[in-house]
């Protein structure tokens, strides 16, 4: 644990060292802590003779102890699962963000996000943290009333995911309607700021990729008072077969033809795949008392090409939705969202028994202010669908006496019926949190919450698992003499259109 904790230490003292350099230029940082106290608690496999068990009052077979086991036709032995040990961890997290400029160069930046991680408790129970140090975002940008560069480690959001990357990026943009951006590098694994390659993502195995990924992909967007339209695609490279990893292009689009009324949708095609992937369009009604929308979608899953889980056809669904928000009255607002999906058919047999393809989820709510600095919002959600349900109740009061100082009262319950599972479960959470606002430079907060997981089943595996959570946050700025008064933003970020303070 001493090795672990030093690692956070050191990353701290790499910000310092940084920071010290920097002194002759404006710089600007954020430290954001998190620690919690966690446990879990799984199931283990067991094992008994078929001679030693005995009969259930339902006429099955249990151990001796009372679990019902699994025997299969002239096997040896029943197999069944007992409650798992107890894992405790201490996750502690540090997340840094870092911005200098004033390099002589007017527009030239750089900035960095990293994260440490590590495990504090009495086991490794907490996933990510491994590696213990992340570079989330590390590059050097040069920004100019009409054009961004950037070298470095990045990461593009767009509508086929948020795309990570080494590599370098342009965007250039014509008085502020027609914007043109490209990309390419070295690519990160999927939703991970790691190469594909990381040992810290050794449970892919014999099809874990040997060498990362060529990325390259290219976007178009316009927009106007009315319209916003936009096109992108992307490419990736397995270098060593010299195969697609990956090839899409997307679609977005939306309109107003009218004052509180828009119009969206989009589309995106996997061409290397050959076939269609997820698509949407929703019609959106919005005003001060009131905000509506209808929509359909459709959505499939993706997969990278050198996975073996595009060999299943992943299948798609489609549904239909409609939400509604109204302020019913000046300390009242109520709302409401249902939901109709059904699964496409997947070209397989289930000779055993017949499954669903469609479901529905739904959700009722509302907000109310009762008196000055109190806010209660309440909410009722329900779901059933192929394979399971669930239904539960969440609320939360706030109390908010200043801008400096919130207090959070919330309490949970879901029950999870599980449809092809024998076991069903019901899971309760209550919960405090406060949030303080020392100054503007530094915020704290700190959180418990009691979990409450009973499960119902007629025998010995009914087992309760009950535990208390209990967290810290703080969150630090800093920087130059001339920012840290205001915390402004840089000039490279304030030249950048839709910023307010560059007008």
């Amino acid at each position: 644990m001493a090795v672990r904790v030093s690692r956070l230490v050191a990353m701290a003292a790499a910000l310092h060292a940084v920071a010290s350099m920097a002194a002759a230029q404006g710089y600007r940082a954020r430290v954001d802590t998190r620690w919690q106290t966690a446990a879990y608690r799984g199931v283990t496999l067991d094992s008994i003779p078929v001679g030693d068990t005995v009969s259930s009052s339902g006429g099955g077979p249990m151990s001796p102890d009372g679990f019902a086991v699994l025997c299969h036709s002239g096997a040896a032995y029943c197999t069944f699962f007992r409650p798992g040990p107890e894992h405790r961890g201490g996750p502690m997290t540090a997340m840094v963000d870092l911005s200098v400029w004033g390099f002589g160069v007017t527009g030239l930046s750089v900035r960095m996000s990293g994260r440490a991680a590590t495990d504090v408790g009495s086991a490794d129970a907490w996933p990510g943290t491994d590696p213990a140090v992340q570079l989330l975002e590390g590059y050097a940008e040069y920004a100019i009333p009409r054009a961004t560069a950037r070298l470095g480690r990045q990461i593009i959001p767009s509508r086929l995911g948020m795309t990570g990357f080494d590599g370098g990026s342009l965007r250039w943009r014509a008085e502020r309607r027609v914007e043109l951006q490209a990309y390419g590098g070295w690519g990160l694994a999927r939703g991970v700021a790691l190469p594909v390659t990381s040992p810290a993502l050794n449970p892919l195995d014999d099809f874990q990729p040997t060498q990362r990924q060529l990325l390259a992909g290219a976007s178009a967007g316009w927009t106007s008072t009315a319209v916003d339209a936009r096109v992108e695609y992307q490419r990736e490279v397995d270098p060593q077969a010299h195969k697609f990893v990956s090839e899409r292009v997307g679609f977005d689009a939306a309109v107003s033809p009218m004052p509180n009324v828009r119009l969206s949708g989009g589309a995106d095609y996997d061409i290397a795949a050959g076939w269609w992937g997820s698509a949407e369009a929703a019609l959106t009604y919005l005003t001060q008392k009131m905000r509506g929308s209808v929509g359909v979608k459709r959505y499939r899953p993706h997969f990278d090409l050198w996975t073996i889980w595009g060999a299943f056809s992943p299948v798609p669904y489609n549904s239909v939705q409609a939400s509604v928000a109204v302020a019913a009255m000046t300390r009242l607002e109520v709302r409401g969202r249902y939901e109709r999906y059904r699964y496409e058919e997947a070209a397989t047999e289930t000779p055993l028994f017949a499954t669903k393809r469609d479901g529905w989820r739904g959700e009722l709510g509302a907000t109310v202010t009762p008196l000055a600095h109190w806010t209660v919002d309440a909410g009722y959600q329900r779901e059933y669908g192929p394979g399971a349900s669930v239904s539960g109740t969440a609320a939360t009061v706030t109390y908010e006496p200043t801008r400096r100082l919130r207090a959070i009262l919330l309490a949970s319950a879901a029950d999870r019926p599980l449809e092809f599972r024998f076991n069903d479960a019901v899971v309760r959470v209550y919960g405090l949190d406060a949030q303080y606002m020392a100054s503007e430079r530094l915020r704290v907060s700190a959180t418990v919450q009691r979990y409450q997981e009973d499960h119902r089943r007629p025998d010995a595996g009914a087992f309760d698992w009950r535990q208390f959570r209990a967290g810290v946050r703080f969150s630090f700025a800093f920087g130059s003499a001339d920012e840290v008064a205001g915390l402004t933003l840089p000039p490279a970020i304030r030249m950048l259109p839709g910023d307010r303070s560059a007008r």
